[in-house]
């Protein structure tokens, strides 16, 4: 069982930066497609970015794309998400996810495993 914990949400204003952190318990986490979700009060769990087992690739929603960035250090067994200029709607509740899909790289919740508890991320306009 691959426990993920989340952390670096946070208070910002519209235009600021945060760095979240998705720490994982095993050396497997290695193996596995890892992913970003996020929910706002009232809405469904959308995909904001995920991260091949290897790091080479990488996806985005294109909400995201070109503000925020996913990365990974298997030797830390840490994920990450790096969000600029961020907005008002990027006010949700993230979840960091891993998948043990092989070949493919969901982008729907179904196709994922492990989900951490979240973390709260408010954006003031």
């Amino acid at each position: 069982q691959v426990q993920l914990v989340e952390s670096g949400g946070g208070l910002v204003q519209a235009g600021d930066s945060l760095r979240l952190s998705c720490a994982a318990s095993e050396r497997t986490f290695s193996r596995y497609a890892m992913a970003w979700f996020r929910q706002a009060p009232g809405k469904e769990h959308e995909f904001v970015a995920a991260i091949t087992w290897s790091g080479g690739r990488t996806y985005y929603a294109e909400s995201v794309k070109g503000r925020f960035t996913i990365s990974r250090d298997s030797a830390k067994n840490t994920v990450y998400l790096q969000m600029n200029s961020l907005k008002p709607e990027d006010t949700a509740v993230y979840y960091c996810t891993a998948s043990k899909t092989i070949g493919v790289i969901p982008r729907t919740r179904l196709g994922y495993d492990y989900w951490g508890q979240g973390t709260q991320v408010t954006v003031s306009s």
